[in-house]
């Protein structure tokens, strides 16, 4: 009887836990065409991208260059990759 207790609690607790996320993203979704919700903001500029894809092309060290702009290498590559 017992473990057919918390079979249902566990059952109701996953059924809230989805209706929480249906809702958060429902949320989310509104958010985004008024136009709020726009996401993490770069932190370099045009400028420091279009210098850190020069000096890549050039031949220096990813590592050495990430380290310099204070970000981390998979940063870099995913400005590489835009």
């Amino acid at each position: 009887m017992a473990k057919l207790l918390l079979s249902v609690m566990g059952a109701f607790g996953e059924f809230e836990r989805a209706l929480i996320r249906e809702r958060q993203l429902e949320g989310i979704y509104l958010a985004k065409q008024k136009g709020l919700y726009k996401g993490r903001k770069k932190k370099l500029s045009e400028e420091a991208i279009v210098d850190l894809k020069e000096k890549v092309s050039q031949g220096h060290s990813k590592s050495a260059i990430a380290k310099e702009l204070n970000i981390s290498r998979e940063t870099l590559y995913q400005y590489l990759r835009s």
